[in-house]
């Protein structure tokens, strides 16, 4: 019994709600990244759920497209965290409000 695709399509707009509240509200840069990764990730579920919606099953290119669009995804992530630990090494601090003052 499979699920219908309303369900995919309203747990990714809840993913997406949810990623741009972390981006908005959180000040440290490591929460920003995983704000933002939330972002990416419900993206990736509306594009398969979208590509299964034909009937045929999944679409290869969809898997294809989603699978190199994690990798260098995680390639950014870790970019990101690499910058936020160089960051906090030279500035003790992650939070964003402080490291926007250290720029005047």
């Amino acid at each position: 019994m499979a699920l219908s695709i309303i369900y995919y399509v309203l747990f990714s707009a809840l993913l997406f709600v949810l990623g741009v509240f972390c981006l908005a509200t959180r000040r440290s840069l490591i929460k920003q990244v995983i704000g933002l990764e939330i972002l990416v990730n419900a993206a990736h579920l509306n594009f398969i759920a979208l590509a299964t919606s034909s009937g045929r099953g999944v679409d290869p290119y969809a898997q294809t497209f989603i699978i190199l669009s994690i990798a260098v995804g995680a390639a950014v992530v870790a970019l990101a965290l690499l910058l936020s630990v160089q960051v906090y090494r030279t500035y003790r601090t992650t939070d964003v409000a402080k490291l926007k003052r250290l720029r005047r």
